[in-house]
């Protein structure tokens, strides 16, 4: 019988299943086999090509996510019970091969039922907030967990405060011209990496295809790396052959820590994920957060970078034209700006490390 069991509840999208692989590798380094983990997911397909690349154990859930348009709320009221089911039998099966059990909530919709079942069967709960305005789904799990940790200061005092959270496999020692060549890119050529998250973004890709045919000349002598999305690789690819751009362009990118070690300047959402992983790789980043949000937490993640010159913000206004305009001319600044960039990177560099996952796995196993 593992002397200690963790369940990670969450999913939905790699900025909320990536936490919880950092978790349960600080677990693994202080308790090696006395720990097992274990991870409830969503039934979307980017958290079983994450956990299983991992070589993670995983049961997804047919949980849905919380919307307040009346179809989208239905078919969240429906998958509910089911959902809650599902996540107890799990939780049941994993108290009966272990002598303790942890749930912790990592985010996104398939965390509240986990915790709705986890509850009724007396399991302590850890949630793990990671954007600078708690979403609601995290405040109704707040209310129910032992314990809450939050990357950001969110103002709430019962809330512990930690660093972010970074898997140690996403930074690399490697050289950057070692990293570029597994792209199928020249070693020395400048290389701008470019993501919109694990499922890419749409408006990102819009502004780089249309940089690519009214500006091409922005990114002469640079080459890319762009996690475009799944279905959206290829007409991202086809703008920068058209463009006589270098580029690998990629629906998915595995190695994220090769990407990240490859480019000197990147484009990107604002996770927290993202925004953790660029300041691990002391990667200087131009953020261009996600438009939709109402509270605009993207923008608020970000923010503690930009305030100490670490990085760049941009509004998206969705239109790709308008991005061009805007965006666009940032971002040839900082592609010809190497003292800005460097300026960039040396505020990284004075940042304490991104040790949450420590911190976490710390409190857990009671260290």
């Amino acid at each position: 019988m593992t002397a200690t069991a963790v369940v990670f509840a969450g999913g939905g999208s790699g900025g909320h299943v990536f936490p919880g692989l950092a978790i349960a590798e600080a677990l693994r380094h202080h308790a090696g086999d006395d720990v097992r983990c274990l991870f409830i997911c969503s039934q979307r397909s980017i958290d079983a090509q994450i956990l299983t690349r991992a070589h993670e154990t995983f049961e997804p859930i047919p949980a849905r996510p919380f919307s307040t348009r009346p179809g989208g709320l239905a078919r969240f009221i429906a998958s509910w019970p089911g959902a809650v089911r599902c996540a107890r039998a799990v939780i049941r099966r994993t108290m009966h091969e272990a002598d303790t059990i942890h749930l912790v909530a990592v985010g996104g919709f398939a965390a509240a039922p986990a915790v709705r079942a986890a509850r009724s069967l007396g399991v302590p709960v850890l949630m793990l907030n990671l954007d600078a305005v708690p979403g609601k789904a995290n405040r109704w799990i707040a209310s129910r967990a032992q314990r809450v940790c939050t990357t950001m200061d969110v103002g709430i005092g019962s809330w512990s405060l930690i660093r972010p959270i970074v898997r140690r496999s996403a930074v690399s020692d490697d050289s950057p011209q070692d990293c570029r060549e597994r792209f199928g890119l020249d070693r020395e050529t400048p290389t701008l990496l470019v993501t919109g998250g694990s499922q890419g973004a749409g408006t990102i890709n819009g502004l780089m295809i249309a940089l690519c045919e009214s500006a091409g000349r922005a990114l002469r002598g640079w080459q890319v790396i762009h996690q475009a999305g799944r279905d959206r690789a290829q007409p991202v690819s086809d703008a920068y052959e058209r463009a006589s751009v270098r580029a690998c362009v990629r629906p998915f990118i595995e190695n994220m820590a090769d990407a990240l070690r490859a480019a000197e300047l990147a484009v990107s959402r604002a996770g927290a994920g993202s925004v953790a992983e660029a300041r691990a790789a002391l990667l200087p980043t131009l953020f261009i957060p996600y438009p939709h949000h109402r509270d605009q937490h993207q923008r608020r993640n970000a923010q503690p970078l930009v305030e100490i010159g670490a990085a760049a913000l941009a509004e998206d206004q969705i239109d790709a034209t308008r991005n061009v305009q805007t965006i666009g001319v940032m971002l040839e600044q900082l592609l010809k700006d190497a003292p800005a960039r460097a300026s960039m990177r040396e505020a990284l560099e004075q940042l304490p490390p991104p040790d949450g996952a420590e911190a976490v796995a710390a409190i857990i196993l009671g260290l």
